[in-house]
């Protein structure tokens, strides 16, 4: 019971709601989308792999009854197929209530994203956070609206290195996982404070030890993961802090805080940084190239 972890225990219904879920053919981000499913959401998986996707997709519509459960194609690793996502999803759906950036890299040799960011960087954060400025009108008109980030507890092992963001100088992949996880946080909270007042709401969190993919670059850390699986949580138990931030009644006006096993949990003193999270805020948007006041 204790590695399971807090459940979500809202029975809140989302009929008429529509919800994207990145990464969501597969550990957490499926479960996230199954159970949203169930709710009657329209719920959009947005991933890289398509096949993977659709299997999902089929999957979750013969279980739960919902037929719109729909499988859009999105790349995280490369700024054009974010463009290409956000702008075939707003010609084609009116309306967007809940946001979950829930995709991500972990412990991947080093490499770059199409753009020549490094990968966890360009992945974990700024995919998600472009993807994010490009939707935020749609939610804002659609307010209330929900922003739900997957960050980790990694968080507290990283540090923003605004000297060498794409690890070109020197590279720890267990770090660079933690820095982008970092990343995560303070966009978060300098999200949710640049929407104070718009009934848009962002939270961030952290969803447990989870028996899932994600650690597939590593030889090592799959080994220990099959080992050590009675003590990791299921991808199910993993999505509930995922689904709680996303339906919870009781989170309707709360915002910019970070959570874990569905209840408010410490951010590291770097995660509090707001100095930091506007700098990163910036530099994000010049990467980017793009203009977020």
């Amino acid at each position: 019971r204790y590695v399971a972890g807090g459940r979500c225990k809202s029975t809140a219904r989302l009929e008429g709601k529509v919800v994207i879920v990145t990464g969501a053919n597969t550990g957490i981000g499926k479960e996230t989308a199954r159970d949203l499913a169930q709710r009657g959401a329209r719920v959009i998986i947005a991933c890289r792999d398509i096949a993977k996707a659709e299997a999902a997709a089929s999957e979750i519509r013969a279980e739960t009854g919902n037929q719109q459960v729909i499988v859009r194609k999105l790349d995280l690793a490369d700024t054009k197929s974010i463009r290409e996502f956000a702008e075939k999803f707003l010609a084609e759906e009116k309306e967007l209530h809940i946001l979950i950036n829930n995709a991500g890299v972990m412990l991947c040799p080093y490499s770059k994203t199409a753009d020549g960011f490094e990968m966890h960087l360009g992945v974990n954060h700024l995919g998600h956070f472009l993807l994010t400025f490009l939707l935020l009108e749609r939610l804002k008109q659609c307010a209330p609206a929900r922003i739900v980030n997957v960050s980790s507890l990694a968080h507290h092992g990283g540090r923003i290195r605004f000297h060498d963001l794409h690890g070109e100088k020197s590279y720890n992949r267990g770090l660079a996982y933690c820095h982008s996880k970092l990343a995560n946080v303070l966009f978060t909270r300098e999200l949710a404070r640049r929407l104070q007042g718009t009934k848009v709401t962002a939270n961030v969190l952290h969803p447990g030890s989870v028996y899932s993919e994600l650690v597939r670059h590593s030889f090592v850390m799959t080994w220990l993961w099959k080992i050590f699986s009675f003590f990791l949580k299921t991808p199910c138990e993993g999505a509930q802090t995922s689904i709680y931030c996303a339906v919870a009644e009781e989170l309707d006006s709360v915002t910019g805080q970070y959570f874990s096993d569905c209840q408010p949990a410490y951010v590291s003193p770097r995660g509090r940084d707001d100095e930091t999270a506007k700098k990163l805020w910036s530099v994000s948007c010049e990467l980017l190239g793009i203009q977020w006041d």
